[in-house]
């Protein structure tokens, strides 16, 4: 766990939620939510991601998959990876950023690790399975041979809120899985 006297490569957002380039951290958590949404409405865990470009283009988008995949390792962060590395025709993703609306799990972190990620931004933090700070501080290890900038807070109340809707909505046993497909 992560206490304030750390020192770790953790970029907190300012209050208004923004960073050092405030509005374009906004439009892609934005996406990443939007991919969140497609998640919740298939009755899947809504977490979404996007992996930008060095360019600012979306290459990778993905949602949580694991249900309907039956594949415990479909994490919106993989699925994102998978698609941006099929769109770069290379499983380095150097100078890439990865917005993801739950802080990443130790599966997902690896991954992340080995596509060497320029950085991590995410909304919300895990603090059941959260690999960047939430339960473990794993990017912060200097012996990994490749070092990954993580940012979090933007739109964290709203992460956290579809969050909340979909296990209150679980408890109380109501269903709500879209009948169409995305």
């Amino acid at each position: 766990m992560v206490s304030a006297n750390d020192t770790v490569n953790i970029a907190y957002a300012n209050n208004d939620g923004s960073n050092d380039n405030g509005s374009s951290n906004h439009y892609y958590m934005r996406q990443a939510l939007e991919q969140a949404y497609l998640a919740y409405q298939q009755g899947e865990i809504p977490v979404g991601a996007v992996v930008v470009s060095a360019n600012g283009e979306i290459i990778g988008k993905g949602y949580n998959r694991t249900i309907m995949d039956a594949d415990p390792t479909a994490h919106a962060e993989i699925m994102a990876l998978r698609m941006a590395a099929k769109a770069m025709g290379n499983y380095r993703l150097t100078g890439c950023k990865l917005y993801v609306s739950l802080e990443p799990c130790m599966m997902c972190l690896g991954a992340i690790l080995h596509s060497r990620l320029s950085e991590i931004v995410f909304a919300a933090r895990d603090v059941k399975t959260g690999a960047c700070g939430g339960v473990i501080d794993i990017h912060a290890n200097h012996q990994l041979n490749h070092q990954t900038r993580v940012s979090m807070g933007i739109l964290q109340e709203e992460s956290t809120a579809l969050l909340r809707q979909f296990f209150k909505e679980r408890r109380q046993g109501k269903n709500h899985v879209n009948t169409n497909k995305v």
